[in-house]
């Protein structure tokens, strides 16, 4: 039985959002010249932006609630269209970094609401599929969003790139409007106090740090991707889109291939890909000086981080049951702080090229670590989460 065609629409405007998030690092020095700043001034539009995301998840899903899916969908694609469309025409770096937040607060909304809309439009033995082509969103921004974005960025300018995002929200916003059904009249559901009640509940708190520590991991290597490429492997700068796409493309097999797992086997996924991803980041920290391997390890490294990175999603939404409107705010917001986490940790350690990926092995080793000892508390093995 296919998935529902909402769930592809809702996909591509989750490209679109992960295009614009990501896709600042080949425009920086562009921008910051042509907006009179220096580049370490003009990096504070990706941090605005990681921060914006964790605090308007929440934020954004309370302001939300009670809405129908489709109004909120709706809504927070023409908002973060918008800011797009400001940011390509203003000529201060103020604005641009204003409309960084608001863009950054719309997709924290938009995919904390269309987590919670996806899982409602499938059976419960579908989430994890439905979820994994949502994701598949975010992941194929990594393959041909990003290098795409740089691309025309390099041929176009910076606008340009800012402009494209703008035009890909044109028809996502079109396909939810026509596609996403209206919400259908339901009882009132748990107080908002109650919903964030569930906060305090053990096993939702355990994977949402799981969550967090994983997806630190993944970003904290993926931002510094280029000084190994440039450096130990000792290839040229135009090898560095090749391994953000090599890794890109493993993350999402990764994604999907959880999807069909997850539903059914999410505690294997886990178990295996687990320690795996560990053996993986001390591979390539070892490994990083060989380019004949280097290549394959990326592409598994994405797989295995999308894939528990994707069940632990899934497995977030399934513990945040009791808080329908916030759960995937929680989901958000815990793969956000890893996102922000993760690239600050792994910058402090960047003398050593192969720093971030150590770093990597080592939040992915604590992760284990906590599910081991936390689900030993709970009286069940390490590896359900």
């Amino acid at each position: 039985m296919p998935l529902p065609l909402p769930l592809y629409l809702l996909a591509l405007a989750v490209f679109a959002m992960g295009t614009s998030e990501f896709m600042l690092a080949g425009l920086l020095p562009d921008l910051a010249r042509d907006l009179g700043v220096s580049v370490g001034a003009a990096g504070a539009l990706t941090s605005a932006f990681a921060v914006g995301m964790v605090i308007g998840a929440p934020l954004m899903a309370v302001l939300a609630r009670g809405r129908t899916g489709r109004s909120g969908l709706l809504g927070f694609v023409l908002v973060f269209l918008a800011a797009h469309v400001a940011g390509a025409l203003t000529t201060s770096f103020v604005v641009l970094l204003a409309s960084r937040v608001v863009a950054a607060l719309a997709n924290a909304g938009f995919l904390a609401l269309a987590l919670t809309t996806a899982i409602a439009m499938v059976p419960a033995d579908r989430t994890a599929r439905a979820l994994a082509v949502l994701l598949g969103g975010t992941t194929v921004a990594t393959v041909v969003g990003v290098p795409g974005g740089a691309l025309l960025g390099a041929h176009a300018g910076w606008r340009a790139a800012f402009w494209a995002v703008a035009v890909l929200c044109v028809p996502a916003a079109l396909g939810i409007l026509r596609g996403v059904p209206a919400a259908e009249p339901s009882p009132e559901g748990p107080s908002l106090r109650a919903e964030f009640g569930v906060l305090r509940e053990p096993g939702l708190a355990r994977v949402l740090v799981l969550a967090a520590l994983v997806n630190a991991a993944t970003f904290g290597s993926f931002t510094f991707l280029a000084p190994v490429v440039t450096g130990p492997a000792g290839l040229t700068s135009s090898w560095v889109s090749a391994a953000l796409m090599l890794f890109g493309a493993g993350s999402f097999a990764g994604v999907t291939a959880a999807g069909r797992l997850g539903d059914r086997h999410a505690g294997r996924v886990l178990a295996v890909g687990g320690p795996l991803l560990l053996v993986g980041w001390v591979a390539l920290a070892v490994l990083a000086d060989r380019p004949a391997v280097l290549p394959a390890l990326l592409f598994v490294q994405g797989a295995l981080s999308f894939a528990v990175g994707g069940t632990l999603i899934a497995r977030i939404l399934y513990e945040a049951a009791g808080a329908p409107a916030l759960a995937g705010a929680y989901a958000t917001a815990a793969l956000n702080v890893g996102a922000v986490v993760g690239p600050l940790l792994a910058a402090t350690v960047l003398g050593r090229p192969t720093g971030p990926f150590l770093l990597s092995a080592g939040l992915v080793a604590a992760a284990l670590a906590f599910a081991a000892v936390s689900g030993s508390r709970r009286g069940g093995p390490a590896s359900r989460c």
